[in-house]
């Protein structure tokens, strides 16, 4: 399946904001639980498409699901999240995200309008071997994964959970415990404009 870049609602085309920023708000506004579930509708419809999908109130249902569809990369799934144990977040990692796409792929994000799809498949191919060609943001992650109960050595392992904490997410026991309630905000907020996975 190719990049979309528009959407088409009974004939009339809307241009897509395909800018991966743009879809990492649009994310954070789904899990905003803070505002009601169509204040969360037309602040994606306007991030998305712009101010003609807030104007056009007879096809809002209908982008809706195609923004639902886009932001998932035409998935049933939410994809991009890892709701039990949490190894990555956008905006603290945008640094890192930053840096690893310049080592890897010599992309200047900074300078870069690059599609959501392009980037969410370039950020899952991001260098990460145990052999030690790894990117920053992957070394970062596999840190925070690791199980240091499984190093025999003490001092090793001192040096290791220090580095954990210096590099943890943060507020990650929060981000767990948050996790979850997200989720559910996402799915009552689709739930709420009449969608189910899959549609």
């Amino acid at each position: 399946m190719s990049n979309p870049n528009f959407a088409e609602v009974n004939g009339k085309k809307y241009k897509i904001n395909t800018d991966f920023r743009i879809a990492i708000e649009c994310d954070k506004i789904a899990k905003d639980s803070t505002i009601n579930d169509y204040e969360r509708a037309l602040a994606i419809l306007y991030k998305l498409f712009g101010e003609d999908a807030l104007e056009d109130i007879e096809n809002q249902n209908s982008l809706i699901k195609i923004a639902k569809k886009y932001l998932m990369l035409g998935k049933e799934e939410i994809i991009s999240n890892n709701y039990e144990n949490p190894d990555m977040d956008y905006t603290q990692d945008m640094d890192y995200i930053k840096a690893s796409f310049m080592s890897d792929y010599h992309i200047d994000l900074e300078q870069n309008q690059m599609h959501w799809w392009t980037f969410y498949n370039l950020l899952n191919g991001l260098s990460n071997s145990e052999l030690g060609n790894c990117c920053i943001l992957n070394r970062i992650r596999n840190l925070r994964n690791l199980d240091t109960s499984k190093i025999k050595d003490a001092k090793e392992r001192a040096k290791i959970e220090e580095e954990k904490k210096i590099f943890a997410l943060k507020e990650t026991t929060i981000i767990k415990e948050r996790a979850e309630e997200e989720q559910e905000s996402v799915n009552e907020f689709y739930k709420s404009l009449g969608l189910q996975k899959g549609d």
